[in-house]
């Protein structure tokens, strides 16, 4: 649509003003929510459009890379609320038996909790080591590291060692990546910026 990053600068100093004054609440109870999911479904469809439309297509991976924390969020929203319409909880009806039926409420959880922040951090590894730039790759690794560690990704809420063990792992990721940038022998296989790897069909 035209729209660069002064566009999207201004809509989020916009969204900041509107919520400080409580203007956002106020057309919300004015405005029903089936009049608005249209709207943002259209909205939602242009942008998931744009991404793969403006984006080199080896890139393509990293995309999707970026959308499962939204969805993991997306799934436990609905999880709470059906349960919570139930008078139960995740926790109370037991993680055990919901992982029985195929349903891993704190995997969800974990990869839902900031999912801003973890999409942008998943992608924005994802798409340098597609393009080989592993050093790149590696500090956003070690920036995913710093985050979870204090809740901003993989967490319900900001504090000290959130996630412990996912910080950990995005540290063993930043290690490894580095590496990779010292003996490129080590990933030879690994497509170059704007190779696509070929698909082969499905028989």
């Amino acid at each position: 649509m035209g729209g660069r990053i002064g566009y999207s600068a201004a809509t989020g100093l916009m969204v900041i003003v509107l919520s400080w004054f409580g203007v956002i609440s106020l057309l919300l109870a004015l405005v029903p929510v089936v009049a608005i999911s249209p709207i943002l479904l259209y909205i939602g469809m242009l942008i998931g459009a744009q991404a793969f439309q403006t984006t080199p297509s080896a890139h393509a991976p990293a995309i999707v890379l970026a959308l499962t924390p939204h969805l993991a969020a997306w799934c436990k929203t609905l999880m709470d609320g059906a349960l919570g319409v139930a008078g139960v909880s995740a926790a109370a009806l037991g993680f055990d038996k919901l992982a029985n039926v195929g349903v891993l409420y704190p995997g969800l959880q974990t990869l839902g909790g900031g999912a801003i922040l973890t999409g942008l951090v998943l992608a924005a590894i994802g798409a340098n080591v597609i393009d080989k730039k592993f050093v790149h790759a590696a500090a956003f690794a070690l920036a995913g590291a710093v985050l979870t560690f204090f809740g901003f990704m993989h967490g319900e809420a900001v504090g000290i060692a959130v996630t412990p063990t996912v910080a950990v792992a995005y540290g063993i990721v930043a290690v490894f990546l580095y590496a990779l940038s010292r003996y490129p022998a080590l990933a030879p296989a690994l497509t170059g910026p704007g190779e696509v790897m070929a698909a082969t069909p499905a028989e």
